[in-house]
């Protein structure tokens, strides 16, 4: 019983230390424009049983309540918490934000399509929309040289005036990706998403419509992740794993008390 209850013990440090994984880069990322934090799931491992429940205790009997020795925990998944971000006002119009669900579209290298909630966007050398890492927003919008007063509506269409034009011109309009399970999207780094057979096709639309958010021009979406929620999250995975490492330390004083016994 003791060496199977070192075993226990250490699945629950290496559970614990991988949550505090968890915890830290929801931490490090608090000023991450759009991102999203993650929380760790947990799983029981395998059971062993040595006497099941109903099993024949005698002839006439069968046993109540069965004998089940847990062997562990694991990490089973982490689960990215996709709610909204707080909207803050930057005064530059060409950082943008989604009021609600959806992703920006961006062209990465390879032709590759990543999804963003980050929408810090600036102007290429050629008029483009793009990153900051300098990948085109998609569908591409152009922005013409002399071109001023840049307005996004919140359906995505963009406008500017240029110069011996009354009337605005119309550049183009940036569309959204929604997906069925936003939380099935593989993270690249650099704010970057990925679509997978979890998350399901990406479904192409106007800001506003089929429940994407609205698009709000001149703000950016802040990290949401709660620093108390997370420090509280902390202090509770720095106390279960001083329980675990104590837990360590008690069976191996018993296994030195036996040999010293024996």
């Amino acid at each position: 019983m003791p060496a199977s209850a070192l075993h226990v013990a250490r699945t629950g440090l290496e559970a614990q230390d991988t949550r505090m994984r968890v915890i830290a880069n929801n931490l490090a990322n608090i000023g991450t424009t759009g991102f999203k934090r993650d929380r760790a799931n947990f799983a029981t491992l395998a059971y062993q049983d040595a006497r099941v429940a109903g099993q024949q205790s005698s002839n006439e009997t069968a046993y109540a309540t069965g004998l089940n020795l847990g062997t562990g925990v694991s990490i089973q998944s982490t689960t990215s918490i996709t709610t909204q971000g707080t909207l803050n006002p930057t005064g530059n119009a060409l950082d943008m934000a989604l009021d609600g669900d959806g992703y920006f579209q961006v062209q990465l290298p390879g032709g590759r399509l990543g999804y963003t909630r980050a929408g810090n966007f600036t102007r290429s050398a050629e008029g483009q929309l793009v990153t900051a890492q300098g990948y085109a927003v998609q569908p591409p919008i152009t922005i013409p040289e002399g071109a001023s007063g840049v307005t996004v509506g919140a359906d995505g269409t963009v406008s500017v005036t240029i110069a011996g034009q009354t009337a605005p011109t119309e550049l183009g309009q940036i569309t959204v990706a929604s997906f069925a399970n936003p939380a099935g999207l593989q993270a690249l780094g650099d704010n970057y998403l990925s679509e997978t057979a979890a998350s399901g096709a990406a479904q192409i639309g106007a800001p506003g419509d089929g429940g994407r958010g609205n698009l709000r021009q001149g703000m950016l979406e802040a990290s949401n992740v709660n620093v108390v929620e997370e420090l509280v999250d902390m202090i509770e995975c720095q106390r279960a794993y001083e329980i675990n490492s104590k837990m360590i330390s008690a069976v191996d004083e018993m296994l030195r008390n036996a040999n010293q016994t024996l």
